[in-house]
């Protein structure tokens, strides 16, 4: 038996693609082969399985179960979850060595896909691509596992609690939180979390639904935010919290209905660490505001700019023994006293404890910050032969001239105007820019500067792609 993916399935980070076309059971029973055979060779024995609120989620399942028990693995059934519920599954049980979360995140309701822990750390890269050559070869490992159903939601919401303790009591009893589930998995776990959080909680569309019938499960798209701004306007709540369709990543509004981008609110969860523990490394991703990596200098940390991907800032927080990471696109890690994986509704939790301990509201932490102008995310289309070679190009202009730049994950330049950014997608044939100045004039000297090394590749700032 072989099985050869779909070219388009196998990612940097997980495993995406389309149902019915480049995605099914077939694909998720040879990836349950293939993990499971890669972790029965390192002395594993027992994986967790957790799956979305899509349509298509429990067929795929149901045949990931089936790969891994027929490559010897007990599998641990946790049900319909968010992706760190899974995540939790795994982090928490001495006996489990592996999980696998099958979600189509923040995509359209016809995709679906998998994000996998191999032994505590992320599975990602090359563990990608060693499991679709496995597949081609048939290289699997047989045997017969056992399958058991674990129930881990409560136990879960306990552990996550305990950000709150130590807190004074009053001051949590007096918050008023609004919170959006999108109608992805998190709507269960939040709606059990609601009842036993202190204060005023108001929940928008918990009801899994994988359709997304109210608006489409992504917290950094500014539309997907406006029933959140609705609601904590019309009851005048402190601030409000959105998740995206498997509760990994976060979206925040302060009281006055104000996003709090990701690197915003990495920039409050720094200032209350940093307030506890000086001196550590905090780690975001290099689309993030020149304002974060100061804000966290200022207060006694130490910032490290890395490259965009949760799989690589996760491994990048245990080489460095970080206890805080985040990324522009709302994965915000926490490894002080929880487990280092991308949990939005940690991070949920977290924001309230950071408002309480610093003494301040979310929307004083959030006035506060140093105003800067930026570009949103530009992405657009460039042809995946060209997509590196570009970067490679501009990032050898860039190191002949006189320019300042970080050539991390793409090339950063900084300017006297701030900085811009161009990188080439991991996950598509794209392009990604960003800008950043204290003032419009400065932004648009630097979006130039983009559009001028585009321009000497051969390329141009096209219509934007999705994501």
């Amino acid at each position: 038996m072989t099985h050869d993916f779909h070219s388009t399935v196998l990612r940097e980070y997980d495993i995406r693609g389309i149902i019915g076309e480049t995605l099914g059971a077939e694909d998720a029973r040879a990836i349950g082969r293939g993990f499971g055979s890669m972790l029965a060779e390192a002395g594993g024995t027992k994986v967790a399985v957790g799956y979305d609120g899509r349509v298509s989620s429990p067929m795929l399942e149901h045949a990931l179960v089936e790969g891994l028990t027929a490559s010897g693995m007990d599998v641990v059934r946790i049900g319909m979850s968010a992706t760190p519920m899974l995540y939790y599954a795994e982090a928490s049980a001495s006996d489990v060595d592996g999980g696998i979360q099958i979600t189509g995140s923040h995509n359209p309701a016809n995709y679906n896909g998998f994000k996998m822990v191999f032994q505590g750390r992320p599975f990602f890269g090359a563990d990608i691509q060693e499991l679709g050559r496995r597949g081609a070869a048939g290289e699997w490992v047989d045997g017969s596992g056992a399958v058991e159903e674990r129930d881990v939601i409560d136990a879960y919401i306990d552990r996550m609690l305990e950000a709150l303790d130590g807190l004074d009591p009053a001051t949590l009893a007096s918050l008023k939180v609004g919170w959006d589930a999108g109608n992805g998995a998190a709507g269960p776990a939040l709606e059990k979390l609601a009842e036993r959080l202190p204060g005023e909680h108001h929940l928008l569309y918990t009801e899994v639904d994988g359709n997304f019938p109210n608006h489409h499960p992504d917290p950094t798209v500014e539309a997907n935010l406006e029933d959140l701004r609705a609601l904590v306007a019309e009851k005048s709540l402190d601030f409000g919290i959105a998740f995206d369709g498997d509760g990994d990543r976060i979206g925040a509004i302060d009281g006055e209905g104000r996003v709090i981008w990701g690197d915003q609110l990495l920039m409050i969860y720094a200032e209350d660490l940093l307030a506890r523990t000086k001196g550590v490394t905090i780690i975001a991703d290099v689309k993030a505001s020149r304002a974060l990596f100061d804000h966290v200098a200022d207060h006694g940390g130490k910032p490290l700019m890395w490259k965009t991907g949760h799989s690589l800032i996760k491994s990048k927080m245990k080489e460095t023994g970080s206890p805080l990471a985040g990324e522009m696109s709302g994965h915000v890690f926490f490894a002080d006293e929880y487990y280092g994986y991308d949990d939005a509704l940690y991070a949920g939790i977290r924001l309230i404890a950071a408002s309480a301990r610093l003494g301040r509201s979310v929307t004083e932490l959030r006035g506060a910050m140093r105003p800067m102008v930026n570009t949103p995310e530009m992405r657009f289309q460039v042809d995946e032969s060209r997509k590196f070679a570009a970067i490679g190009e501009i990032a050898e202009r860039i190191a002949a001239s006189d320019a300042v730049a970080d050539t991390t994950d793409g090339v950063r330049v900084t300017t006297a105007d701030g900085w811009w950014l161009l990188r080439a997608s991991n996950t598509q044939d794209v392009l990604v820019a960003r800008a950043e100045s204290e003032n419009q004039a400065g932004l648009d000297r630097l979006v130039a500067q983009i559009d001028e090394q585009l321009v000497a590749s051969g390329l141009e700032r096209g219509p934007q792609a999705g994501h």
